[in-house]
């Protein structure tokens, strides 16, 4: 059995780019920074989301470009409202994003819940005040709709 050919594509338009950025006038890109070295031996955006280096503070953070659309920002706020409104989903509470309809399933929300409590227990002293809070508020109310439905609480 013969095993298929497969080409490599490599993509040297990176060099292309570099030279125009010399080139080109206006305020250039310090030698050595950590960005443009990135950029420089990225490959191009249409096989890599970004090629940029995350950014350090918040202010940078509000600077970079946006997520493309429909996907959210990678942020810890976001992580956690999506486990939790998949928990909600799992414990009916939530239509369904595919059905429209509510669907019960108490094992994959006990694990949501699970996960958010393994969360909380590994971040413990590395959250801001309102990461804390958040994480502590939707744990509290999934643990008590779970109780509810699982017939551990009158409902």
């Amino acid at each position: 059995m013969e095993e298929p050919i497969v080409k490599k594509r490599v993509d040297e338009s990176w060099k292309e780019q570099a030279e125009r950025e010399k080139q080109a006038p206006g305020p250039s890109p310090q030698l050595g920074s950590a960005p443009a070295a990135a950029a420089a031996s990225a490959p191009p955006r249409s096989e890599v989301r970004s090629a940029e280096a995350p950014a350090a503070t918040p202010a940078a953070a509000e600077a970079a470009p946006e997520a493309p659309a429909g996907a959210p920002e990678a942020r810890f706020d976001v992580f956690v409202s999506g486990l939790a409104m998949e928990a909600l989903i799992a414990l009916g509470d939530m239509a369904h994003p595919v059905t429209r309809k509510p669907h019960v399933n108490v094992p994959h929300a006990k694990y949501l819940i699970d996960v958010l409590g393994i969360l909380q227990e590994k971040t413990q002293g590395n959250l801001s005040v309102d990461e804390q809070r958040l994480l502590s508020d939707a744990l509290y109310q999934l643990r008590m709709r779970y109780l509810a439905k699982s017939g551990g609480a009158p409902a």
